[in-house]
């Protein structure tokens, strides 16, 4: 059975998103910038048909608009992550993979409109499920409703009958 072009973009974004989440822990703990690290991922992470040894292939252009549009709405994405917490927490005190992908899935809420809530909610808390066992998967989900509902107010609107 072959891959419908949607299938296929579907797949090149999920592996973008998880690729992302990866470039983003590893900025945050290596104070390293979004340029540099993009060029990493390019050059060594992505690959293409025909290229020997093993590779990523994602959606490099998504990848990239992914860690430089998190770097560029970090404050706003890191503010609105931060009123979805229960009171007494910080963002500080979250895991870093979670804080990666609390950033990529607001900033893809805040800003990439083109992309249906529901999706984006759906793909971040399966990145999660690759990293947790534990309750961090529901906790991801609730803070994704919850920022998507302050950020996209319009797309929770009841349709009128």
């Amino acid at each position: 059975m072959s891959e419908t072009p949607s299938d296929q973009r579907a797949r090149l974004r999920r592996s973008a998103r998880l690729s992302a989440v990866q470039a983003l822990y590893q900025m945050e703990l290596s104070g390293t910038g979004a340029r540099t690290v993009v060029k990493q991922f390019r050059d060594h992470r992505f690959g293409h048909d025909g290229e020997p040894g093993e590779y990523i292939e994602a959606d490099e252009d998504f990848f990239e608009d992914l860690l430089s549009g998190v770097v560029q709405a970090q404050d706003e994405v890191d503010k609105m992550t931060a009123s979805t917490l229960k009171e007494g927490w910080k963002l500080s005190r979250l895991d870093a993979t979670v804080r990666a992908i609390l950033r990529a899935g607001g900033y893809e809420l805040l800003r990439r409109t083109d992309v249906p809530t529901r999706v984006v909610i759906n793909e971040y808390v399966d990145i999660a499920h690759a990293f947790f066992e534990g309750p961090e998967p529901a906790f991801i989900n609730a803070s994704l409703d919850a920022f998507a509902r302050a950020a996209r107010p319009a797309a929770d609107a009841a349709p009128e009958s």
